[in-house]
């Protein structure tokens, strides 16, 4: 059994015991508990309000090893617009909403929601749907700022 309760800065040639791979949701529990695909248990205690990013690296408390922190491949919808007046509408309708958006300078990514999917298809966006990683924006209070 693995315990991670410490977050080290993420660095893409770490040595790592193992990866997990989190949905977004899963990625903003601090408290949490899963097995592995090897049937090992992994329990996470971080800090509350931990968001865990896609390339994370924590620590187990007792042996020191180490995981990475992947970004499961979910169901979101890809919104693409035509005009970045288009996107930049979009991006302000779905905070209204308080859903998570993943922003980009080209795309917006939320989890699927058909109510929403008809009305950025009515803003006159492009939306499709597909498995990826979702990151979504943290929020004011996080720590971390995606580039």
């Amino acid at each position: 059994m693995l315990t991670f309760t410490q977050r080290k800065l993420p660095n893409p040639n770490t040595a790592v015991t193992l990866t997990l791979a989190l949905t977004a949701q899963e990625r903003t529990r601090s408290r949490h508990r899963f097995e592995t695909e090897d049937g090992e248990l992994v329990f996470l205690r971080l800090p509350r309000g931990t968001v865990l990013r896609d390339g994370d690296i924590l620590q187990d408390e007792t042996t020191g090893s180490l995981v990475r922190i992947a970004a499961k491949p979910e169901p979101v919808l890809t919104v693409t617009p035509q005009t970045v007046i288009d996107l930049l509408r979009a991006a302000y309708h779905l905070g209204n909403r308080h859903v998570p958006v993943e922003i980009t300078a080209t795309y917006l990514r939320l989890s699927p929601d058909p109510v929403l999917h008809t009305m950025l298809e009515q803003l006159g966006l492009k939306v499709k749907e597909e498995t990826v990683p979702f990151q979504p924006e943290t929020g004011a209070y996080g720590h971390h700022h995606a580039h």
